[in-house]
């Protein structure tokens, strides 16, 4: 049972991920207390299923996808349950399927996942860890010009292979 090493080694990499998760949960939530509730149940969940976690996939990747489809699952659920909800009485009774949304965040991971690293990197750290330009400069080693450029080339490169228009 050499297992429980590398769970440790797991756990700490998790937990300096911890930043990262909260960045992400805030684009699901404004509120910090219900972006907190999400990164905590999403740990949660990581911790309890850390023997699924695959070594050679990306712990970060992994970790987002726990927390996007526990928010997917929280939302589907506060729309079937909403009380009080004059529109629960009509006969809309029925969510739209989550499908679409769920081949698109795929297509969006490996959208990603083709990119140069060097644009990559730059891309998770500013948008989705929510850094700042200055911060992204100084970590890689170059301007700030030098990182809006290589995220707004990232984006470029996303939107054409997802066929979609840049804002």
């Amino acid at each position: 049972m050499n297992d429980m090493p590398r769970s440790a080694g797991l756990q700490s990499e998790i937990v300096d991920l911890i930043p990262a998760l909260r960045a992400f949960a805030r684009t699901f939530h404004r509120n910090a207390n219900d972006a907190d509730d999400l990164v905590q149940e999403t740990l949660a969940k990581a911790l309890a299923n850390l023997n699924q976690f695959d070594r050679g996939t990306r712990l970060k990747s992994w970790l987002f996808t726990i927390m996007r489809n526990t928010f997917c699952t929280r939302f589907r659920i506060a729309k079937r349950e909403a009380p009080g909800n004059k529109k629960c009485i009509s006969g809309e009774g029925v969510a739209p399927p989550s499908q679409e949304w769920t081949v698109r965040a795929k297509e969006l991971q490996q959208a990603c996942d083709l990119l140069p690293e060097h644009y990559r990197v730059v891309l998770e750290y500013v948008v989705i860890e929510g850094r700042s330009y200055d911060d992204a400069a100084e970590k890689f080693g170059c301007a700030i010009g030098t990182v809006k450029s290589r995220v707004n080339r990232a984006r470029q490169q996303l939107a054409a292979r997802l066929d979609e228009e840049v804002r």
